[in-house]
C-alpha cells in the first residue's frame, strides 16, 4: 500500500511537471513582434523558405547615443499662468503624445563641429559654408562680446556649452547628417562583415562633378556594406527636431504627479515643481534650477551662492534634469522645434501628436503682410524654452515665440528627437 501510494504521488509529480512545462513551452510560442517565430500565424507557411519571405528573429537595438525614452501621455498643453504678451496663441488644451525619445542634452559645439568635420570632407565648400554658424550673433555694437565671436565656437573650454547662432534650416541639416552617421554604424553591425575602411558619407553636394561623383558612389556601394532594408531591424528611424507639443510634453515631465484614478495632483509652471527658481529644499536649498536673467541688467546675481553660475549659457548638465531626466528643458538656450508658427495652431491641431507643418486651415495670404502688419508665414518656425537672455516667464513650457527658419540668435539652439518604434517593455 505504502508503494503504490508513493507510486500515486510520483505520477501526480511528474503530471504536473508536464503541464509546467506545456505551460511554459506555450507561453515562449507565443509570437511578438521582437521574436514572430519560424512560420506564419496565419498561413502556416514558414519564414525565410525557399519563397525568400524573410522575417528574422531580431535583438532590439539600443536607442541612439543621448536619447532618452519618454513615454506617451495625455497633457495639457498651453500656458499656466497669464499670457503677458497679449498674443492669445497658446490656450490650455488637452493632447496625447505617443511615446518618443528625445536628447539628453541640447547639441553642444563640440557636436556640431563633429558635423562640420564631417560636411567639410564629403561635401561641396557652399554647403560647408551655409552650415557654419553665424558666430556673429554675439557682435553687439554697444557690449563688448568681441571674444564670443571668435572664442565660444571653437575654443576648448566652450566644448560642452551649446551651440548657438544656428538656424532652423541648419539644425534640421544636422538631424539628417545625424541619422546617417548613426545608421552607417549600425549598417556595419549588421553586415558584421565586408565592412571596407576609408568609404566616406556622403552629405550634401558632393565635390566632384555629378559624373564622377556617381561613379564614386557607385563603387563605394559595391566595394563597401550592402545597405540594409527597414525589415532589417538595424536601419534606425530618423533624428529630428522635436514637435511643439513633444517638447512641452518633455519639458513638463508630469510623471509622478497623478493618483492611481489618473486625476493628477498639480501641474507644473516649470519642468519642476513649485512656482520658484531655486531648489526648495534639502542640502542644495537655494541653489538656481536654471540659468536666466532675472531683471534688467540682472543675468547672474550677485558672485557667491546666490549666483546661477551663468552671465550667459552654461555647460551642459549643469543644473538638475527633470522627472524624466532631460537637462536644460528651462534656460541655457531656447531650443528649435519642428512646427511652423501660427496664433491658432492650440486650436487647430489634431488632439493627437499635434502638430503644424504648414498653413493649412490657416493660410499665410490670410494675413497682411504686404502693409507689415503681420509677420505670419510658412517661413516662420517655433522655438521655445527660454534662454540665458530671458527673464524667467519664457522658462514656462507653455510659452511659445517664433522666428524665420533662416534666422539665427545667440539665444537659441537646438536638441533632436526620434520615434519610438514598437513595444519599451
Amino acid at each position: 500500500m505504502i508503494c503504490m501510494h508513493k507510486m500515486g504521488i510520483r505520477s501526480i509529480a511528474l503530471i504536473l511537471i508536464v503541464l509546467l512545462t506545456a505551460t511554459s513551452c506555450s507561453k515562449k510560442k507565443k509570437p511578438t513582434s521582437l521574436k514572430p517565430g519560424k512560420t506564419s500565424s496565419k498561413t502556416g507557411l514558414t519564414y525565410n523558405g525557399k519563397d525568400g519571405f524573410e522575417v528574422k528573429q531580431y535583438k532590439a537595438l539600443p536607442a541612439g547615443p543621448d536619447l532618452v525614452y519618454i513615454e506617451g501621455g495625455r497633457f495639457t498643453m498651453g500656458s499656466l499662468e497669464e499670457e503677458v504678451m497679449g498674443r492669445r496663441d497658446n490656450p490650455k488644451r488637452t493632447v496625447s503624445i505617443q511615446s518618443f525619445y528625445m536628447d539628453q542634452t541640447e547639441v553642444a559645439n563640440v557636436h556640431y563641429l563633429e558635423y562640420l568635420n564631417a560636411v567639410q570632407r564629403d561635401s561641396s565648400e557652399e554647403f560647408y559654408s551655409k552650415a557654419l554658424p553665424d558666430t556673429t550673433v554675439w557682435y553687439n555694437e554697444l557690449s563688448f562680446n568681441d571674444s564670443y565671436v571668435t572664442m565660444y565656437l571653437r575654443h576648448p573650454g566652450f566644448r560642452l556649452y551649446p551651440v548657438v547662432g544656428v538656424s532652423w534650416v541648419q539644425a534640421t541639416d544636422y538631424c539628417d547628417w545625424r541619422t546617417a552617421a548613426v545608421s552607417l554604424a549600425n549598417t556595419n553591425a549588421g553586415n558584421k562583415a565586408g565592412e571596407k575602411k576609408g568609404i566616406s558619407m556622403p552629405f550634401g553636394k558632393k565635390k566632384k562633378a555629378a559624373a564622377e561623383a556617381s561613379a564614386d558612389v557607385a563603387a563605394a556601394e559595391d566595394a563597401g556594406p550592402k545597405r540594409l532594408s527597414i525589415e532589417s531591424g538595424y536601419v534606425m528611424p530618423p533624428y529630428r527636431l522635436p514637435t511643439e507639443a513633444e517638447f512641452e510634453y518633455a519639458a513638463m515631465a508630469m510623471v509622478g504627479t497623478q493618483f492611481t484614478d489618473e486625476n493628477q495632483s498639480n501641474q507644473r509652471i516649470y519642468p519642476w515643481d513649485g512656482s520658484t527658481m531655486r531648489q526648495p529644499r534639502g542640502r542644495k536649498q537655494g541653489v538656481m534650477l536654471a540659468n536666466f536673467k532675472r531683471g534688467p541688467g540682472d543675468y547672474a546675481g550677485i558672485a557667491g551662492k546666490s549666483n546661477d553660475g551663468a552671465i550667459i549659457t552654461q555647460e551642459i548638465r549643469s543644473y538638475p534634469p527633470n522627472d524624466v531626466g532631460l537637462y536644460d528643458m528651462a534656460g541655457n538656450v531656447s531650443e528649435w522645434v519642428y512646427d511652423v508658427y501660427r496664433p491658432l495652431s492650440n486650436d487647430d491641431v489634431n488632439d493627437l501628436n499635434s502638430f503644424r507643418r504648414d498653413g493649412y486651415q490657416d493660410e499665410a495670404k490670410s494675413y497682411d503682410s504686404k502693409n507689415s502688419n503681420s509677420l505670419v508665414s510658412d517661413n516662420l518656425r517655433v522655438y521655445k524654452g527660454g534662454s540665458w537672455s530671458d527673464v524667467s516667464y519664457w522658462l514656462s513650457p507653455g510659452t511659445r515665440r517664433y522666428m524665420d527658419q533662416d534666422s539665427a540668435t545667440a539665444m537659441v539652439g537646438f536638441r533632436c528627437a526620434m520615434i519610438a518604434t514598437g513595444s519599451h517593455k
